[in-house]
Formats: C-alpha cells, structure tokens, sequence
C-alpha cells in the first residue's frame, strides 16, 4: 500500500514539474542564435532566428543567409551572442546585413542598409561582380558547386597527425555534427601543417533534405574561430588519437557554375603590381635593343670609312 502511495506521488510530481522541464530545454541544438517557445501546434517548441523572425528547422543547419542576418542584426551594446569579427574568406566585404528569399537562402543582388550601393553573390552570399548603383540587376542566383577549406595547423605534441587519421576524423565530424552527407565531402589532403577540405555538391546531387555545403562549411568556420552556432560548444573541439587540433589560420575558396563577373578594377594591388614591372622589363629590353643596334651600326660605319682612307692614302702604281 505504501509502494503504490509513493508510485501515486511520483506520477503527480512528475505530471507537474514536465511542462516546466520541457519549457527549460526548449532551445535550438543547431542555432544558438534563435528565440525559442513553445507556442507551436500543441504546445511545441517552436524556434525563430533572430533578425529575421522566421522559423527555423533545428533538426539540421540553418542556412548561412539567415545566420549572417542574425549576426547584423545583433545588438551593438551589452553582451553580444557572436563576437562581431571579419570573415575569415578570400571575399574582403566581411559582415553584411544580407536579403534572404522565402526559404532562407541568399537573393541574388544584395545592397547596402541604404540601397545606393549593390551587387551580385553567389549561393554562399559572396560576391561576384563589381558594386553597382540601385540599378543593377542580377538575373540569377549562381550556385557554389566547390568549396576548398585551406587550414593551418599548430604544432601537435606528439608531432605530425596520421593522415588516415586525420581524414577519417574530419569526415566523421562533417557527417555526425554538420549532418553533411559523405558523398559531398571530396577529399582531405594533408601536408603538415596545411590541411585542406574539398566539398563539392551540384545542384543535380543535392536531394531535399541534404545539408547545403556552404552551411557546412560556415558552421564549420565558426567552430574553427570560436563562434560555435551549436549550443553548449564553443568551438572545435577534435582530437585525433588523443591529439587536439588546433587551427591558426583558415581560408575558404569558392568555385561557381559560372565564372565571376569583375572589371579590371578588380585587380589587386600585387597583379597591378606585377604588370607593371613585366611591361617595365619589356620596355626596357625594347630600348637596350635599339641602343646596342645603333651602335654596332656606328662602328660598322667607322671601320668602312677608315678602310677607305687607307685606300686613297696608298700610292697608285
């Protein structure tokens, strides 16, 4: 009797404390950048991402488009949920407030806070052509079929990674914790101390419930700085047998369907640079050329003249 009183209370305690517990764990395990509730459909939890209120799927990754808006539209004063940092990419715009469509993905022209100034991207929200007035027009969205993640390692203290090792511990974290199919995972090239990723996807290949690689690759480059979009992770955290690996320096390179479209202003200092002195060094064999030319002429014509004065000087027989 007394067992079937406390199973009795048991079940109250927990009839009343559940709703509590489960309004406690109402958060997004992908996106730590959402507010949550549950006043969904029967009192689910619903999650929302910040900046742009729409709902997110917290059963996979939520696209780069809505992540970077979250980020622009964090709060300049207090205590910031991402450290408002450059991105690390061979794109030097950095931080944008960017437009997303319907589904969370980037739109193909984005312009600044005050419309004067726009431009195209790609998929991934890089851009690809020069900056333009309101009138620009981007007719479509090109997808990124390739991604290279170049990273740089610090030194391990048991020295140089496996490379086996390595690969199979980078396709097991891109496969359980950024939910990216293997097929979509190329290669990872190893070379102490750069490592390289290659994700490559067409948009034949991608089914509707694949993970996009350009929000695998962001979600990875925020674990790489630090700036976990995962709740309860503050960054990368793996370790192969037993070594931790820590990266220094990252770099990512896209790759189009189509090639960019950028002027001759585009051209960075270095390439103007080296132009420059390549048509310098041109110059400057064109003219020792024609200086050593005329001066062998010159002497050809002295040595003749003198050959004839020799001529008249000698006595006629």
């Amino acid at each position: 009797m007394a067992g079937g009183l406390c199973l009795l209370l048991l079940l109250l305690l927990a009839a009343v404390t559940g709703p509590t517990a489960a309004q406690d764990n109402c958060t997004c395990p992908t996106n730590k950048m959402t507010t949550c509730s549950q006043d969904g459909p029967g009192g689910r939890c619903q999650c929302r991402a910040l900046g742009s209120d729409v709902e997110v799927d917290c059963s996979t990754l939520t696209s780069k488009c809505l992540l970077l808006k979250a980020r622009a539209r964090s709060p300049r004063g207090g205590r910031k949920l991402v450290r408002p940092s450059e991105l690390a990419l061979l794109d030097n715009d950095g931080l944008y407030d960017p437009e997303c469509d319907g589904e969370g993905r980037f739109q193909a022209r984005q312009c600044n806070g005050s419309r004067a100034v726009c431009w195209c991207v790609n998929s991934v929200g890089v851009r690809r052509t020069d900056k333009g007035d309101a009138s620009l027009r981007c007719a479509e969205l090109v997808r990124t079929r390739h991604i290279l993640i170049d990273l740089r390692h610090r030194p391990a203290p048991a020295g140089p990674f496996d490379p086996a090792e390595l690969d199979a511990e980078l396709r097991r974290l891109f496969r359980e914790r950024y939910r990216l199919h293997p097929r979509f995972l190329a290669a990872v090239h190893y070379e102490r101390p750069t490592i390289q990723i290659e994700l490559l996807q067409d948009a034949w290949q991608k089914g509707p419930g694949d993970v996009d690689i350009a929000d695998a690759a962001y979600y990875f480059e925020r674990d790489v700085k630090g700036e976990s979009l995962f709740q309860g992770r503050q960054g990368l955290d793996v370790q192969v047998r037993g070594q931790p690996l820590r990266v220094e320096r990252t770099l990512i390179y896209y790759l189009d369907e189509k090639p960019p479209q950028f002027s001759m202003k585009r051209l960075t200092g270095g390439l103007v640079a080296v132009i420059v002195v390549v048509v310098a060094a041109l110059v400057a064999g064109v003219v020792v050329l024609v200086i050593s030319n005329r001066r062998k002429a010159g002497k050809y014509k002295k040595v003749e003249l003198k050959e004839l004065g020799e001529l008249r000087a000698q006595p006629s027989l």
